[in-house]
């Protein structure tokens, strides 16, 4: 993980769009989705440091 001292959990435990995604939510899917396409591939500032931290997108889970 990219030399990084913390890694950034609100993402992955605590945002309620991305979490729910992730765990199969239909409607935080599509409000994740339209995220995405807002913001980016990375989606907001705490997907972009997940993304940097994990090398996955906010979308998808990390790989174990």
């Amino acid at each position: 993980m990219a030399g990084q001292k913390k890694a950034p959990v609100f993402c992955e435990k605590y945002c309620l769009i991305c979490k729910g995604a992730r765990a199969g939510n239909g409607i935080c899917k599509s409000l994740q989705n339209l995220e995405l396409k807002i913001m980016g591939a990375n989606g907001c500032i705490w997907g972009k440091a997940r993304t940097d931290y994990y090398g996955v997108t906010p979308d998808q889970s990390i790989p174990r």
